[in-house]
């Protein structure tokens, strides 16, 4: 078994979908790998300093997504059919990070901004009017 993951503070708006991405992040990133146990719900609300309702949605969350299956006694653990992504784009995104760090960039800046770049890709570009 891996080391407990290591998560930063819950944010406090919304700290069930923190918890979420943040585990997600890992387990997507194969960080944490198939059939590896997660912390139980009242050890990640312990370390996190949120209530162990919060964990729990989080933990409801991952499941719903099939990132993750529950059983009783077994514990939380990464599901088999995880999606991991592929080596290079993880590769890259540390080279990213890395810089990012370097340059001292706010992660949440970075964050913002991949998600606006990401976005803006997907929308269609409008229809060329028509000549008349």
């Amino acid at each position: 078994m891996s080391p407990t993951p290591r998560l930063s503070p819950a944010d406090d708006a919304n700290p069930a979908l923190d918890i979420y991405r943040q585990l997600r992040g890992l387990i997507v990133s194969g960080q944490l790998g198939t059939g590896e146990r997660l912390p139980t719900v009242r050890q990640t609300a312990s370390d996190l300093g949120v209530a162990p309702g919060t964990a729990a949605r989080a933990y409801k969350m991952l499941e719903g997504e099939g990132l993750v299956v529950s059983r009783t006694a077994a514990g939380t653990r990464v599901a088999e059919t995880a999606g991991v992504l592929p080596a290079s784009v993880i590769r890259r995104i540390r080279d990213l990070v890395n810089e990012a760090d370097a340059s001292e960039s706010d992660p949440d800046d970075v964050v913002d901004v991949l998600r606006a770049i990401w976005q803006s890709r997907s929308i269609p570009a409008p229809a060329p009017a028509a000549s008349e």
